[in-house]
């Protein structure tokens, strides 16, 4: 066996994964929290899909991974287009549809 291998099991219902479409993500002093969320258009509430925590430096490395996946991903297929073009795009709340008042 190769040293430093790491034999990853995957199952059946986690291969299926979780569908989220936006994602919040909180710190203290040592740990990031992710939270995948799942809204959607006409529904005021929304869940919690799945909650990720990372110590800083994995989630640093994660950061990177990430970046580094979307250049791979962006030298194939085109730049991925963001609503606003900019760097940081913040999601539609509304989803095209009526945007409630307060």
């Amino acid at each position: 066996m190769e040293k430093n291998k790491i034999n990853i099991e995957l199952s059946q219902e986690v291969a299926q994964g979780k569908y989220a479409n936006l994602a919040i993500i909180t710190h203290s002093n040592s740990e990031f929290i992710l939270d995948f969320i799942r809204i959607m258009p006409g529904i005021p509430k929304a869940s919690v899909k799945s909650r990720i925590i990372l110590t800083p430096e994995h989630a640093k490395r994660l950061l990177f991974a990430l970046k580094d996946n979307l250049e791979k991903y962006e030298a194939i297929n085109g730049k991925i287009k963001t609503k606003g073009g900019g760097e940081s795009p913040m999601m539609p709340m509304n989803f095209g549809g009526i945007t409630a008042q307060a």
